[in-house]
């Protein structure tokens, strides 16, 4: 029973991944079809194709490695070095009768391929070659287009402008990527991000307001017998001669007592008790408790102790270097119960909020991160618990929940779900990075476009056109080499040395 509960985890998991792939590349889709882009491929997975289908102008399909996917738009890299043109001007009946096409883009596919129909067809890029130092000319007797042979990088920028007017033809001009105003890219490439932020809020806001989440109640749980100085204790750790003595045990307070003053105080929740608490280090401090009905009241004083930070998601705050954030604060060694409270849909915003913040920390110690996952890997220790994840660390975190018998089946569902939406959210905010080939770095393209012509024009200087994204290739291999790494080393670690969040 607990193998097939096990793999149902993983596969109800691997199965809302999937899904959630397929709906951050619709995320894109949609505003380039509003937008009259020619998609030519919505693809989820990468390598061989499995199954496709061509729907109008778009080819829909799976291929054989589920972990990614992407929509192929014409028109991603503009011409270089090129001015925007008239938008009046195009490829049609009257261009064709005149000679050469008058879109400064197909005009320049023209003069090397020798036409928009050449550069359409399959061999297109193999009839007209430069040589270094040499310019090529179009039937206009203009200069279109430099030397593509001037070195690696150059190379690698022609070679992609190459490939992508194999799909251009006879009127795409006015359907390009590059085209559109700069507004209208970010829309198309936030389309993703944003389907992933949707997908986050959807599932919190269903899971907190149907099953509801954890809250400690004012029922005492578990009360330590001593503090650990290193703040690692728990109820069921043995004390030492070094460790001070618990001030909620020796004051005579047990499991099950209801707090109910302190410090002459009314507690109304566990959060209110804790930061009463940890303001009174060293402070003789009366407590009132309710047990068996009837209240009783206790002194006790709060110790001066390291305690970690939390954030409002409960999770250990950690600084620049990685190393958990601690502070001197009361405590007196005493946990709470939990009980599970339904929530309005509404306070889904700011859960997903604190959850963007703690995944966008982790980007920032990324660094770090991936060096203590390859220390605790290749040395056996256990790993942090909150540190980054593969696919398949997730996969294991699902089946390993859902094989708790322990746990009640609606609340195992409901972190399934939950698991799920933080998936989502970790997309978000990753394709929000600034680096080539993620959604971030072609809005930070788009931006940089926008800046130039902007300050071009209160210069009163020429517009310098698009910017040709295309020579940031040798920068999106390094970060795309980069992004391959770390998921080997993750996947590898997670089959290894896996976060285990249950005893086995």
């Amino acid at each position: 029973m607990t193998a097939l509960l096990t793999t149902l985890g993983i596969l109800f998991v691997a199965f809302g991944i999937m899904v959630s792939i397929a709906l951050h590349e619709v995320g894109h889709l949609l505003p380039a079809k509003l937008f009259k882009v020619r998609v030519t491929q919505y693809m989820i997975g990468f390598g061989p194709t499995l199954w496709s289908k061509r729907k109008g102008e778009t080819e829909y399909g799976v291929k054989a490695v589920p972990l990614g996917g992407y929509i192929a738009m014409i028109g991603m890299y503009p011409p270089p070095d090129k001015a925007p043109a008239d938008e009046h001007e195009g490829l049609g009946a009257d261009s064709a009768e005149s000679g050469p096409p008058q879109d400064p883009y197909l005009q320049e596919i023209g003069s090397q391929y020798g036409s928009p129909e050449a550069a359409a067809s399959p061999r297109a890029g193999v009839a007209a070659e430069a040589t270094d130092g040499a310019e090529t000319q179009g039937e206009t007797g203009k200069t279109m287009v430099s030397s593509q042979s001037t070195g690696l990088f150059q190379q690698l920028s022609a070679d992609a402008r190459e490939v992508a007017a194999e799909e251009l033809q006879p009127g795409d001009e006015k359907r390009m990527f590059f085209r559109l105003p700069v507004w209208k890219r970010m829309i198309i490439m936030l389309g993703g991000p944003a389907m992933n932020g949707l997908i986050a809020l959807g599932l919190t806001a269903a899971t907190i307001s149907t099953h509801g989440v954890n809250e400690p109640t004012t029922e005492v749980q578990e009360v330590y017998e001593c503090v650990s100085i290193g703040g690692d204790a728990t109820a069921e750790d043995e004390c030492s001669s070094e460790d001070p003595a618990g001030p909620a045990y020796e004051a005579g307070l047990r499991p099950g007592d209801e707090i109910v003053e302190f410090r002459g105080e009314e507690v109304q929740s566990w959060d209110e008790l804790t930061t009463l608490i940890r303001e009174s280090a060293d402070e003789s401090s009366e407590l009132v408790y309710e047990r068996d009905g009837e209240q009783q009241t206790t002194t006790l004083t709060p110790l001066l102790t390291p305690r970690p930070v939390v954030d409002d998601l409960g999770r250990v705050e950690r600084d620049s270097s990685g190393e958990p954030v601690t502070e001197q604060v009361g405590f007196i060694g005493m946990g709470a119960a939990q009980d599970v409270v339904q929530k309005s849909p509404l306070e889904a915003g700011p859960v997903v909020w604190e959850q963007s913040k703690a995944v966008g920390e982790i980007v920032l110690q990324l660094p770090v991160r991936l060096y203590d996952v390859a220390v605790t890997t290749f040395t056996g220790a256990e790993r942090d618990p909150d540190g980054p994840l593969s696919v398949v660390g997730v996969g294991r975190i699902a089946g390993e929940l859902s094989a708790q018998e322990q746990i009640p089946l609606e609340s195992r569902v409901a972190t399934l779900f939950s698991l799920v939406a933080g998936v989502n959210v970790a997309l978000m905010v990753f394709n929000l990075l600034p680096l080539l080939p993620l959604d971030g770095g072609h809005v930070a393209g788009a931006l940089y476009e926008a800046l130039r012509r902007r300050l071009a024009k209160l210069l009163g200087r020429p517009d310098p056109g698009p910017f040709d994204i295309s020579k940031l290739l040798p920068l999106t291999y390094v970060v795309a080499a980069m992004l391959l790494l770390m998921g080997v080393l993750l996947i590898f670690a997670d089959i290894v040395n896996p976060i285990r969040l249950f005893d086995p």
